[in-house]
């Protein structure tokens, strides 16, 4: 994924080689490293394997301890708890995984885009991006008639215990999907992904998909096809901060097909996934870090799940302040899928494109890592 480096001659081999000189035997081995290590050390492409073996390793074992000890079982329901425990178990492995990269890396834990300055400011900031879109979504919608809101039934007690136990279950839900995808795979792809390998990868995980089934493949094939001609393009310019974009669209279609797995899930919702996600990636863009894009995908879900009361994902949760339930045209409403599921959520994704501009727009991005050729 990044270029090829010849070995340098040396001065005594610049006097003594010369068209009839014949390799010595131990130069193979010594002229092949370049193909596991590259300008920034260990090249990315083996940086992901290792980092998702590692990952899934950390996973099995620690689902086995959970599973022992009675924090996990075999059924889900869809409640602040079991919910909060279920995602324990890969943000631990994760948190794993990433130590372990760190040391063999020569890198600080936070150095994949956990870093910079305004952490606690960019995750509070971006908390009240993501309930103020979500929110507009949600006034739309019940302004439309294609959702009815009632009251809240819970008594004022139960109300603030269920508004703690979500915002502990949708804070890991967000630390885990944001390290997953915008910390340590998106800082490892933007430093040495190219737009061939970024459309390999494309094309094998829109064939996986094809073959395999889930809910809503349209909506991966959707980000795929957008992103091509952008990225075509940069990398026909060799656009400084090429692979940065090229790794955004790669995490921001892996990020859609991640939710193809959810039982509720129509295209609609996953190409929102997706693209969301990409407005994730602009975030670290502009802000330097991950922090802002955490903020707003807990609150986000705590909003939708909680507050609201709507479906998330086609999964209604256990102890929220207000119900809604659909009416209508799914293709409006979001039907069983929630509001992510109805067109009127690319409304509420480019608000959120245009707060997080309007914050930080005038800020000059963080350096973005060397384009790969």
């Amino acid at each position: 994924m990044e270029p090829e480096l010849e070995r340098p001659i040396t001065a005594s081999e610049a006097g003594t080689r010369n068209e009839n000189t014949a390799l010595p035997a131990s130069a193979p081995p010594r002229d092949m490293i370049w193909v596991f290590l590259g300008p920034q050390g260990l090249r990315c492409g083996w940086s992901m394997l290792l980092f998702a073996a590692l990952y899934h390793l950390f996973r099995i074992v620690t689902g086995i301890v959970f599973y022992s000890l009675g924090l996990v079982g075999d059924t889900f329901d869809f409640s602040a708890s079991a919910l909060f425990f279920s995602e324990l178990i890969p943000l631990l492995a994760l948190l794993g995984a990433v130590a372990l990269m760190s040391l063999f890396e020569g890198r600080g834990f936070l150095s994949y885009n956990l870093n910079g300055q305004g952490r606690a400011g960019n995750f509070l900031a971006g908390a009240a991006a993501g309930f103020a879109a979500l929110s507009a979504l949600v006034g739309t919608l019940v302004a439309g008639g294609w959702i009815h809101c009632a009251p809240a039934t819970l008594a004022t007690p139960q109300i603030f215990r269920f508004a703690v136990l979500w915002s502990c279950a949708f804070l890991a839900v967000g630390l885990l999907e944001e390290g997953l995808f915008r910390s340590y795979a998106f800082f490892t792809l933007a430093r040495g992904i190219n737009f061939w390998w970024a459309l390999a990868t494309e094309i094998v995980l829109c064939l996986y998909l094809a073959l395999r089934g889930g809910n809503g493949a349209l909506g991966v094939y959707a980000i795929a096809a957008l992103g091509f001609f952008p990225c075509l393009l940069l990398h026909k310019k060799s656009a400084a901060g090429s692979a940065f974009w090229q790794a955004a669209w790669v995490t921001s279609t892996v990020f859609g097909y991640y939710h193809t797995t959810n039982g509720g899930e129509n295209s609609t919702g996953i190409f929102a996934a997706a693209a969301i996600g990409f407005v994730f990636c602009v975030s670290i863009r502009v802000t330097g870090s991950a922090w802002w894009a955490i903020g707003c995908h807990a609150a986000w879900d705590w909003a939708e799940t909680f507050f609201y009361g709507t479906a998330d994902s086609g999964m209604q949760g256990r102890g929220h302040f207000l119900s809604a339930t659909p009416a209508g045209n799914p293709l409006w409403s979001g039907g069983a899928d929630g509001p992510e599921g109805s067109l009127l959520v690319v409304g509420a994704i480019l608000l959120l494109l245009l707060i997080l501009l309007a914050l930080y727009g005038r800020r000059k991005p963080a350096e973005p890592a060397p384009a790969a050729h």
